[in-house]
């Protein structure tokens, strides 16, 4: 047993180099774009929609920043933790919901939080039931017409995601298993929205709905990954380079910044950088990442990544190695020059 956790912990041990060996065995899964000082420093695979899990919710809080400056809504308004509670289901986040609540006690006021700590919510703690609330909140027209503002050439369409669990349950009650993963395949994306949007209704209007949420079998969770919201490195690096210099309007760069940029409160890297933000997502079988960061030298470096597909326990191995990874990417210049070389530009 001693044996068999001392193999276990090294097997797991986390390495940045672990990280940058997928992506150079596995081109056919991996797709990335790294920018240093405006240069290219390796590229695979930018054009390519890849489906982005919770790093679409980047696009959610840069609504919530142009409505907020344009004075459309307050970041200070009073939002009901009971009408957050209609999009929560247990046991599909990961716990993000619950660990974000944890994080309140200081901020709750007669059972309600301020707007801009439930953006907060989902973009640090990546808190599913606040992203539902909050496309409903901002519009899903407005979020999908930000998208085309924004320049995004390979974005497809946001729709709601806690929704988008129960299509299955909604769609296809009587079927299970391989029959129910293939009518899910099937499903053209035209069709699906307009499930996801009834099933919100749904929760809207009847607490008993989310608590029967159907077969999510391996297969099925593929198949709601593979029609997730999808976009390209190209699409999610170009957002976070306009993150990176501030050249959104100030009112809405000053929001975006507290809601995008919480790494910064963390001394150690507060230390290394002028400033600097991440969003990432996972599936059970993607990882997705686009981050950014300046450092006291003025450098600016800039990466999306996308990994899938991935096995359970490609997954366990390569999360447990981000961290570590993304540190490399924005802290050493040796890293990114292994990098450069060994992945290169295509």
């Amino acid at each position: 047993l001693v044996l068999l956790f001392i193999a276990l912990a090294w097997y797991l041990y986390p390495d940045a180099q672990r990280v940058l060996k997928f992506m150079k065995n596995n081109p056919d899964r991996s797709a990335y774009l790294l920018v240093e000082n405006d240069s290219i420093i390796a590229r695979h695979e930018a054009d390519k929609a890849i489906p982005l899990a919770s790093t679409v919710k980047i696009v959610v809080a840069i609504e919530y920043a142009e409505q907020a400056a344009a004075g459309m809504l307050n970041p200070d308004e009073p939002v009901a933790l009971s009408a957050l509670e209609t999009f929560y289901v247990p046991k599909t986040d990961g716990g993000a919901h619950e660990a974000w609540l944890e994080t309140l006690s200081d901020k709750i006021q007669n059972d309600a939080v301020p707007l801009r700590e439930v953006v907060r919510g989902m973009i640090r703690h990546s808190s599913n039931a606040n992203t539902e609330w909050l496309m409903a909140k901002l519009g899903l027209d407005r979020i999908n017409a930000r998208t085309d503002s924004l320049g995004l050439k390979q974005h497809t369409p946001i729709y709601y995601i806690v929704s988008a669990l129960f299509v299955g349950k909604e769609a296809f009650p009587d079927l299970k298993g391989k029959a129910l993963t293939k009518a899910w395949k099937q499903m053209d994306m035209e069709t699906y929205i307009s499930h996801t949007q009834a099933i919100h209704e749904k929760l809207l209007s009847d607490p008993a709905y989310k608590t029967v949420l159907g077969d999510l079998n391996t297969g099925v969770q593929k198949a709601w990954t593979d029609k997730l919201p999808a976009a390209s490195a190209n699409d999610y690096v170009s957002i976070v380079q306009r993150m990176n210099r501030k050249s959104f309007p100030p009112a809405v760069q000053t929001l975006l910044d507290e809601v995008m940029e919480t790494m910064m409160e963390n001394s150690k890297n507060a230390a290394k950088f002028q400033h600097a933000g991440m969003k990432g997502g996972s599936t059970m079988s993607l990882l997705t990442r686009a981050m950014y960061a300046t450092d006291k030298q003025g450098l600016t470096i800039e990466m999306t990544y996308f990994l899938y597909p991935l096995s359970a326990l490609e997954m366990i191995r390569l999360q447990s190695s981000m961290s570590d990874f993304e540190q490399a990417v924005l802290t050493d210049a040796a890293f990114r020059a292994q990098m450069k070389e060994q992945l290169g530009i295509h």
